[in-house]
């Protein structure tokens, strides 16, 4: 197991560049990675301090500072401890730069301005969760995306997910013995997307679930034939609609939502 120290300097929240950090993470095996987060860097003080950390805990720096002299501070003292420094949308800005025929703004946070969009995206977060595990039926025609799927097939997560990408999500469990309103089967405007997973990956998602809440798993909820025909029942309905459906036995809440969301823009192409 390789141990990488990993210093994430940013003059803003550092959302942007955790979330890079974490993609490229993703492509290496057998790293065990001690993060130092380092947002809102914008004096040189605090600068010099990290600087310490730095020193104490050599490692990968990665950073976005958009202040000239700031960068030059931190390149200067990774390179005397012999430490590489990378700012990651240095290409892309420069790209971006040469294409449009103008300067890029030094505006720390910039990613972060309140627009329409961020609004939009709050507002679908808070939808989400007001519609989350099948409550306020009359209100999914409002959706963009309504999930549904049996217990512990990720459709909360997904939800969120989604909310956060600006999508406005309910979600609906499938239970045998309690059909879903039959609002579910007259939706127009939502995307009605039907989750699965294997029978077997179902029962040990259940059984951990259980045992986290100091329940015996030996109840219904984890019985084998009783999973199947759970499976089998939701399969059965999401063909009956004509809903796609997301398998999510060997998927990521991310790689799911990508999938839908290709699945939204597939519909909207076709309307």
């Amino acid at each position: 197991m390789t141990r990488l120290h990993l210093h994430l300097l940013s003059d803003s929240t550092g959302e942007t560049l955790e979330t890079m950090a974490k993609a490229a993470l993703a492509q290496f095996d057998g790293v065990e990675t001690l993060k130092h987060f380092w947002p809102m860097v914008r004096g040189e003080a605090h600068l010099g301090r990290i600087l310490g950390e730095i020193a104490q805990n050599p490692g990968m720096v990665l950073f976005t500072l958009v202040n000239t002299e700031m960068r030059k501070k931190l390149e200067a003292g990774c390179a005397a401890l012999g430490l590489p420094a990378v700012a990651p949308l240095d290409s892309v800005t420069d790209a971006l730069s040469g294409m449009l025929g103008q300067a890029a703004k030094a505006r720390p946070g910039r990613q972060h301005v309140l627009d329409a969009a961020y609004f939009a995206r709050v507002e679908a977060i808070q939808f989400t969760i007001a519609h989350d595990d099948g409550i306020a039926c009359e209100n999914w025609e409002e959706a963009d995306i309504v999930l549904a799927g049996v217990s512990r097939t990720s459709k909360t997560p997904t939800s969120i997910y989604l909310a956060n990408r600006g999508f406005r999500c309910a979600n609906v469990p499938i239970v045998v013995e309690s059909p879903p309103p039959d609002a579910l089967f007259h939706l127009k405007h939502p995307l009605v997307v039907g989750l699965v997973t294997s029978a077997d990956r179902l029962i040990q998602v259940r059984r951990n679930r259980l045992l986290s809440l100091n329940q015996a798993p030996d109840t219904p909820y984890v019985d084998g034939e009783a999973v199947a025909r759970e499976v089998a029942f939701a399969r059965r309905m999401f063909a009956d609609n004509g809903w796609p459906v997301i398998d999510m036995t060997r998927r990521s809440i991310e790689e799911a939502a990508a999938a839908i969301i290709g699945l939204v823009g597939e519909r909207l192409e076709a309307a």
